[in-house]
């Protein structure tokens, strides 16, 4: 893999009962970068972040990250390779509060075992004191801090998909991917998430792949735009090129386009 290449995905072919979901896509994300895959509903985009992270396991090809291949690893092992993901329908945990929802992200940096929880060790405790503090920098840095101690489930729904977000970077990823976040949302908490993505990348570091829909927030916030059709990776360059290119149009920017799976 190339110094400049986070991720970098080779011949990756994904079928179910016969039924091709990817075909030979080759697809790569720059360190330090915001991108954006963007394609009709049913393109294969859900099936290509799913085959990143584990959930699917492609029948042929290559993903590599941070010079370590993915194919073989479990989703829990993917993460702690330092890839984190939010998904297309909110997924917190009921009857848990927006910390506690945020702390649950960092048990795959936890290092104390069971039995230290069981007798709560000095280690033990210092680690969870550790956990809280960072769940907390979390939350203010998505800027919900005052949301706490409330039920994740009981926020107004802008605010729990910045619950997920915040429970992604409390995996302490080197890469985010994002299902769709802006679905849902209402035009100025686009102008925020936008903001808030920006910021992921420029004061923490990490890359960002989105899937989305709105092609607003995506020719405004994404320095390098993918887009995949029938599971074949069709077109990539700048939002400018992706505006202009034929196929692009045809496939997709031609369409008035709903939501549904991708």
């Amino acid at each position: 893999m190339a110094d400049n290449q986070l991720l970098a995905l080779s011949g990756v072919t994904l079928a179910f009962a016969g039924n091709t979901v990817l075909d030979d896509v080759n697809f790569s994300i720059p360190r330090d970068a915001i991108v954006s895959l963007i394609g009709p509903n049913g393109a294969g985009k859900t099936s290509l972040f799913n085959s990143i992270t584990g959930f699917y396991k492609p029948q042929g090809g290559s993903v590599r990250f941070d010079g370590q291949e993915l194919l073989k690893l479990k989703p829990h092992q993917v993460t702690a390779s330092g890839i984190a993901r939010t998904f297309q329908n909110v997924r917190l945990f009921r009857e848990m509060t927006v910390l506690e929802n945020v702390m649950s992200g960092m048990h795959c940096r936890t290092k104390s075992g069971a039995l230290a929880a069981v007798l709560r060790l000095p280690s033990q405790q210092r680690e969870e004191a550790e956990i809280r503090a960072f769940s907390e920098e979390c939350l203010a840095f998505v800027g919900i801090a005052d949301e706490a101690n409330r039920e994740a489930t009981t926020l107004a729904y802008g605010h729990q998909r910045r619950v997920e977000i915040a429970r992604a970077l409390a995996t302490k990823p080197k890469l985010l991917l994002l299902d769709e976040p802006a679905a849902g949302l209402n035009s100025g908490e686009k102008v925020a998430l936008t903001e808030l993505i920006a910021r992921i990348r420029n004061e923490l570091g990490i890359s960002v792949l989105l899937i989305e829909h709105d092609m607003g927030l995506v020719m405004k916030i994404s320095e390098r735009i993918s887009v995949l059709d029938h599971g074949k990776m069709i077109a990539e360059g700048t939002a400018k090129d992706i505006q202009n290119d034929p196929k692009v149009i045809e496939a997709y920017l031609g369409q008035d386009d709903g939501e549904g799976q991708s």
